[in-house]
């Protein structure tokens, strides 16, 4: 078994160390081109303020970039009896560059490394959602255009309503996004701060320069407060998790909603062939497994918040190792969500509609309220006119007439696609994705020495 960084004369419970290390391998593998990066940063900095000579620093660079590969291919790999991906980079980094390799870790502790890999990972992973998200928005925008003239009966109770049009229909999950991405907006700037040079919690001694680490690494400001800095373990995940949550919440909707459209007694929609599955033993089948499961693991996701805050809501300040059981709920939550965004953009994108619904007769009384309101503005009072209308229906002599004028903002005839299309575009500005991609990028091709 390799030695942990912390072990000294005694050897570890082979026992003990399965229990306390659990899945921190498995997970870490997220983390890994992160921690790299992370440590570029670091090292750089160390040398600024002298405590790596110029060569120390070019060798690990180099060194560090040869292992950013390797997790970039899928071919990193934490060995057996190695702790987690720090561990695991400092000790290739030692076999390689011998006494060198010891050094990066002035100035730091795995606790304020894991906050920054976590940082430095969920804020590439809401950039991947967030591209989804703007995807399946587009992709809503489209069709709430495409059918705008549409009708479709609304609902209420689960009882036929008043009519609708499936350019409402499209275009509320449209805006419901636009709400979801102002949230995880807030999710990432609470995201995009540094907490490197905290180390435990409690800072260093050695004259770090955490200013320097902020702009390597594109952050839009530091975690200022050490202390704070590690008290936002849990917090950070929580908090994107909250967001993560808002965008499940509006896709599984969505999915129910397009399971119950395309049944067979609704017969609303149809789904493309290609997307749908079938039965062993009915050969009618088309089944819309792809929104049911869609819905179920949304459902899942919206439980996350609560999941993080059972583990963490009892802590006192300070690292405690239960923050651990939070990765292995958090870290594979976005390719989860991002798998769920793509399904549903891909069929929506796809699905057709019933342009004849509202011709069968048993949708006739949604046009009720049109009546109600036709004979108002005709001079009969709202109260009266609904009375009238309502004793026609009793009396079985209730004509539809089926034509429907709405014209105030955001209804069925003035749906204000380009309005909501806007308020997206404000939101989607409201990130800074470039700093943070450029930073790394500057890493990488070493640039980025050359800026101190």
């Amino acid at each position: 078994m390799a030695k942990k960084l912390w072990e000294k004369s005694v050897e570890v419970n082979r026992e003990i160390d399965r229990f306390t290390v659990g899945h921190d391998r498995e997970m870490d593998l997220y983390l890994a081109p992160y921690d790299v990066l992370g440590s570029m940063a670091h090292i750089i900095m160390l040398q600024s303020v002298g405590l790596l000579t110029k060569e120390e620093l070019t060798a690990l660079l180099a060194e560090l970039r040869k292992i950013y590969a390797l997790s970039e291919r899928g071919e990193f790999v934490i060995e057996e009896g190695v702790e987690d991906v720090h561990s695991q980079v400092e000790l290739m980094l030692t076999r390689t560059l011998g006494d060198v390799g010891k050094k990066i870790h002035s100035g730091r502790s795995r606790n304020d490394q894991v906050l920054l890999d976590l940082k430095l990972f969920t804020r590439t992973c809401i950039k991947e959602i967030a591209e989804e998200v703007e995807e399946l928005f587009h992709v809503l925008i489209r069709q709430s255009e495409r059918y705008k003239d549409v009708l479709m009966p609304g609902y209420t109770h689960l009882q036929i309503a008043m009519p609708s049009s499936f350019g409402l229909w499209f275009g509320a999950y449209a805006e419901s996004l636009v709400d979801d991405m102002l949230f995880l907006q807030a999710a990432f700037k609470m995201c995009n701060r540094n907490p490197l040079g905290s180390a435990a919690g409690y800072g260093s001694s050695f004259p770090l320069n955490r200013t320097l680490t902020t702009r390597l690494l594109g952050f839009s400001s530091l975690n200022y407060n050490v202390v704070y800095a590690q008290m936002g373990r849990g917090k950070m995940e929580r908090n994107v998790a909250f967001a993560l949550a808002s965008i499940a919440g509006t896709l599984a909707k969505l999915a129910y909603d397009a399971c119950l459209f395309s049944s067979q007694n609704f017969g609303f929609v149809k789904l493309p062939d290609d997307c749908v599955t079938g039965s062993s033993i009915m050969p009618h089948k088309k089944n819309p497994d792809v929104f049911e499961l869609t819905r179920a693991k949304c459902n899942k996701l919206q439980a996350l918040p609560q999941q993080i805050m059972m583990i963490a809501n009892n802590l006192p300040s300070g690292y405690f190792r239960d923050l651990q059981i939070i990765k292995e709920l958090f870290l594979p939550a976005f390719q989860e969500l991002e798998d769920c965004l793509r399904m549903t953009s891909y069929i929506m994108d796809a699905i057709r509609v019933n342009r004849h619904i509202l011709d069968d007769t048993k949708y006739d009384l949604i046009f009720s309220v049109e009546e109600v309101n036709r004979l108002t503005l005709e001079g009969m009072p709202f109260r009266d006119a609904y009375k009238k209308v309502g004793l026609d229906i009793e009396a079985g002599c209730f004509t539809p007439r089926k034509e429907v004028s709405h014209t105030h903002e955001g209804s069925i005839g003035n749906l204000c696609d380009d309005k909501i299309e806007e308020l997206m575009r404000r939101v989607v500005g409201g990130f800074d994705f470039d700093t943070m991609r450029r930073a790394e990028r500057e890493l990488l091709d070493g640039t980025a020495e050359s800026l101190v």
